[in-house]
Order: C-alpha cells, then structure tokens, then sequence
C-alpha cells in the first residue's frame, strides 16, 4: 500500500511540475511574442501594402480581447496616424519598398487634419518618385483625398467616387423629452454654445447654423484646393454641385463617370490591380493570381519604429473625451493624464514638454487637473509647446492655454470657448404613471437636485452662477496666455467653433504646424539642437490582454487575402455609417444622464469627423437589436 502510495504522490507530483513548466513556457512564449518587433533585415523586397481598414485617429482605442477572439467587428479599427506617416516617409527612400500600395476599400476616414497629414504623406512618397497605387470599390471624401495624392488611382468599374462634404442631419431630443416627461434643467454661457442644444430644441438654432455654416465651408474649401493640387486635371467641380446629371450622363455609371472626368486613372478589380502591383513589385507566387510581394503595414511599422537618439521632448497626448478619473487610451481621463505627465516629468528627464492636442473637450473639472499638471512642467522651467492635431475645442482649448506657442492646421477645429451645465429630472415621468414626491425640508438645498421632484430655484441660481464663473475663468485664462482683454476673448469665444485658418487670424493660434514642427519649435526653445533631439511619449502602456488581442488581430490581418467586395459598392459605403449614429444616439442618452455637472465641450465637431461611437454605446445598440430580433 504504501508503494501504492507513494507512486501516486509520484505521478500527482510529475503532473504538477509539467503544468508548472507548461504555464512557464507559455508566458515565456507570450512574453517573447508581445515584445518581438520585426527588425529591417527581417523585411523582403516588395509593395508596402497599407490597408488601413476603419479609421485614422491621434490615439487609439485599445481592442477588446473578447471582440478580438471571437471575431467581431462592432467597433471600427483605429489606426495611428503618426504611425502612418512614419510608415510613408520611412518607404521613400528604402530600395526594398518597390511601391505603396493604399487599400482602401474599407477606410472610414477621420477628422479633416488627420486625414489631410495621411494624404500629404502619400503625396511626399510620390514626389520623391516611388509609385504610388490606390484602389478602393468606391471612394467618399477622406478616402478621396488621400488616394488623390498617389500616382495611379483605380477603382472598381462597379463602383465609383461620390461627394457628400461634411455636414449633414443631427438628432435632437427635445419631443422625446418631452414626450417621457423628463425635464432638461440647462445652464449655460455663450451664445453659440449648441452642446445641450439637442436636449433643449428640436432644430438647430439661428446662431447654431450660421456657425456651423460658416466652419463646415472654411473645411470644406480646404478640401477642395488639396485635391485640386494633387490632381489639377481633375474635373470635381460637376461631382460637387449636380453629381445627378453626371451619372445620369454616363447612364449610371459611376466609376465610367470618374474616369471620363480624370477623378480616377483605371478601372479594374481587385484581380486587375494585383497584376498591375505585380509588375512593379514582383509575383507572389505562393498565392492566387492577382497577388504581389507585399510587406504587411503592421510589420513594417514594426520595423520602423519611432527614434530613440538624442535628447528628451516630452510628448503629452490629450485625446477623445475629456472626462473625470482614469481612462483608457482613446479617452482623456484627468487623472490618467495627469499621473502620465507628472512622472513623466519625475523620471524621463525631458528637456521642453510637447502637448498634443485631439478633443472636443469634455469635463472642466478634469480639463483643469490636465492644464495643472502641464503648470508643472514651466514649474520645472521646461519650454511647453501645443500641436494641436485634429481638434482642440472647448476643454481641449482649456488645457491649450499654458502653451508658450500654440501650433494648429489650418483645418483644425478649435475654439469653442463657453460652458454648460446639463441636469435631467424626472417628476414629469413620474406623474405620468401616478408617483409623486413629497418630504420635509430644514434648507434650501435639502434634497437637492431631487430628480424625483425637480430642481429649485435657489439650486437653479447657484449652478447657473457657478457655470457663469467657469467661463469668466476660461476667458481669463485666454485672455491672458494669448494676450488678449477678456471683452476681446469674449467676443471671439461664446461658443463659437473655428477652423484653424481662422483661429490663427484671431490670435487663437499662433503657427500653422504638425506635431514634428512643434517637437522641433519646443527643441529651439531649450536651446537644443532640433536634429538631436527624439519624442517620447507618455502614453498609458496597453495591458497585457490588449497586447494578446492585438497581436491576434494583425496574425489574421497578414494571414487574410483581401478578395471579398461585395459588400463594398458605393452604396454600401454612403449607409455604412448608420449603425454608428443610432450608436451615437444612445451616447447622447446617457451623457445626458451621467456627464459630469460643468462640461466645456464641442458638439459641432462631431459633424466633421466619420460616424464614431463609445464601445459601450455599440455593445449596448448590439444587445438592443439581438433583442428585437427575437
């Protein structure tokens, strides 16, 4: 028996150790796989093949693991775009890059100044004389513009390039409010801040419009005079102002229509196209026809990674909503941002602190604990310089202010100087179903806001006053970084939303610049030498499930042969974008139910860029709808 015993203690004791050395192995593989970085001699002749499926944003949202596995794509893909850029410029001058391939069946685009650094990207590989190919089914705006800049645009012959121009339809609330019986409580200064507008109004207000009207064709010029630029031949006007006669013209053919109007240089499908690749770049042989020797973005980008020679510029990156506590990349959390400043200004021994900019503002609160945290920074005596990316609005103007130089494009949105306060009640709900409220009071301000019952008066003059002191502080601090009287600040502020071009003329802005201007500006500032110095980021490191998912999803992005495009018509492409807006709506919801009380935020901004929603907000609409379903 006890030999019995003892073998069993053996064998339970071998199976130990070998879970053991299994787990080992696997974290040690793990380990290796989330560090491996592809090196340049790893990369073979070839196309770079940029298929940049989703959008182009300033920091991207980390992938869900669980979407990731399970394969499911509720959230559109976000890409870098000083990843792109980096990955272009790094192509011009390599001989294994024979040509740059732009797959763009499936980009969503991005706010015009990232868009418009994508495109200029591409247009540098071109001058420099590389080829330049692109092809997509069908083409919108962004899409567009960046394919315009290379020297060889093919579309598909059943597909074709349509314009919308940015603007469009907005929801607003005000009936459905109404109709539960909710009641709005809005407090507000400025008199073009339209934010709480869809909760107040069911249209767009006169000051609203002609604001909006005013930005969206400031944006839009610009557009049109890059495309004019890179593709002077092209005859875009009739696409813009009577596209109907130009494809009744062609008897509805679309892609027909373009070429006749030298908007694209081919027509082809995807096979087609290979083979055009092919003969720059060489036959993949491996795979079906129409395929080339590619090198995937992702490895190449791997490959290419950012400089680390020289000394330090601090590079603090504010983008998505601003909002209190900690977030994720994709969101600025004031604390998540603040901690990420201050011991990156603690650790990294940085020379000049380079703040960029991409928010349409969000919680005053956490915009002050962000501007507080770069107060540091000059604290320390380091130059502070803003790269305002694609937008820097309301509090992202806020934490602009501390900036020695504030650098924007001119399609940057900006502006938006005013505050709101947005407070739901629900005793109108309530007495719909027969429940009321009552109770003892011993203040003014006992059970208050009672959302059962109503604000009072006393409670409604208070917040109003304490919103009318945020903004008197945000004029302030304008007034007195830029230079400014507070009457003048007042005068260009009230809300009101501008594009970079017109920012600059007012003294928003100082310089028209990216973000390697203003590392290079923040470097003369310290007395550096701008071609010794490198960027360091102070970014938030993914976790470890984040970096599993990832790599799954860029293993199945260079595994996959990219030949389905039935889906992808001109159609497809104009409605793709609904499921993002009934999204968006629910967004709304439950920013009107759960926003901090003081917000400096830009809704404007938000008919500018591609139609984007929270994670949450998605899941939520894909819960909603399996329900229906049933």
């Amino acid at each position: 028996m006890k030999l019995v015993r003892g073998a069993w203690k053996l064998l339970v004791g071998i199976k130990d150790a070998l879970v053991l050395a299994f787990m080992l192995l696997f974290f040690v593989a793990l380990f290796a796989a989330l560090s491996f970085r592809p090196t340049p001699a790893a990369i073979s002749d070839g196309a770079l093949l940029m298929a940049i499926d989703g959008t182009v944003v300033e920091q991207p949202q980390e992938l869900d693991p669980f979407a990731a596995l399970g394969g499911a794509g509720s959230v559109a893909k976000e890409h870098r775009v000083r990843d792109l850029v980096r990955a272009l410029d790094a192509a011009q001058d390599d001989d294994r890059v024979k040509a740059v391939v732009l797959d763009l069946d499936r980009f969503l685009g991005g706010y015009p100044a990232a868009v418009a650094d994508l495109a200029e990207a591409v247009g540098r590989v071109r001058a420099s004389g590389k080829p330049v190919l692109a092809y997509a089914t069908a083409y919108t705006d962004s899409g567009y513009l960046v394919a315009a800049h290379a020297s060889e645009v093919w579309v598909n012959p059943f597909g074709g390039a349509l314009f919308t121009g940015p603007g469009g339809s907005q929801l607003y609330y005000k009936g459905l409010i109404d109709r539960l019986g909710v009641t709005a409580h809005v407090y507000r200064v400025g008199q073009f801040k339209a934010a709480v507008e869809p909760y107040t109004r069911s249209d767009q207000s006169p000051e609203a419009r002609a604001a909006n009207e005013a930005l969206y064709g400031a944006i839009f010029g610009q557009w049109r005079e890059r495309i004019a630029r890179a593709r002077p031949k092209a005859d875009i006007a009739p696409f813009l102002a009577r596209p109907d006669q130009v494809i009744r013209a062609a008897n509805g053919n679309i892609a027909q229509a373009n070429l006749s109007a030298g908007l694209v240089d081919k027509l082809g499908d995807r096979v087609a196209f290979g083979k055009r690749v092919a003969e720059i770049a060489g036959i993949d042989t491996a795979k079906s026809a129409g395929t080339f020797k590619a090198i995937p973005m992702k490895r190449w980008i791997a490959a290419n990674p950012v400089p680390t020679a020289g000394d330090a510029i601090g590079v603090v990156t504010i983008a998505g909503e601003i909002v209190d506590g900690e977030a994720d990349p994709g969101t600025a959390g004031g604390d998540t941002v603040a901690k990420l400043l201050l011991d990156g200004l603690a650790k990294k021994n940085l020379k000049a602190l380079v703040v960029r900019v991409d928010s349409p503002g969000g919680s005053v609160l956490a915009s002050e604990q962000i501007r507080q945290a770069i107060l540091q920074a000059k604290a320390q005596g380091l130059p502070v310089v803003v790269s305002m990316g694609s937008l820097a609005a309301s509090g992202g103007y806020w934490v602009s202010t501390p900036g020695d130089v504030i650098f924007a494009e001119p399609n940057t949105i900006t502006g938006s100087i005013g505050v709101f306060g947005l407070l739901p009640t629900f005793e109108n709900t309530l007495a719909k179903i027969g429940v009321t409220s009552d109770g003892v009071q011993t203040t003014p301000l006992s059970g208050q806001p009672d959302i059962f019952g109503g604000t009072n008066a006393q409670l409604d003059a208070i917040l109003q006053s304490g919103v009318e002191n945020a903004y008197a502080r945000f004029i302030g601090l304008v007034a007195q970084t830029r230079k400014m009287t507070p009457q003048r600040v007042d005068q260009i502020a009230q809300g009101r939303v501008w594009d970079g071009g017109t920012a600059r003329q007012l003294g928003l802005v100082d310089r028209f610049g990216g973000l390697d201007d203003a590392v290079r500006e923040a470097a003369v500032r310290a007395k550096l030498d701008p071609a010794k110095v490198h960027a360091v980021y102070l970014d938030k490191e993914p976790s470890v499930a984040a970096q599993f998912a990832q790599m799954f999803a860029d293993s199945e992005e260079e595994d996959g042969d990219r030949v389905d495009e039935a889906s992808l018509d001109i159609f497809s492409r104009l409605a793709g974008d609904r499921r993002m807006l009934a999204a968006q709506v629910l967004g709304d919801i439950r920013r009107l139910t759960t926003a901090s009380a003081v917000q400096a935020r830009c809704l404007a901004c938000a008919g500018m860029g591609p139609a984007q929603a929270d994670r949450r907000d998605v899941r939520l609409l894909d819960v909603l709808m399996a329900k229906l379903s049933l």
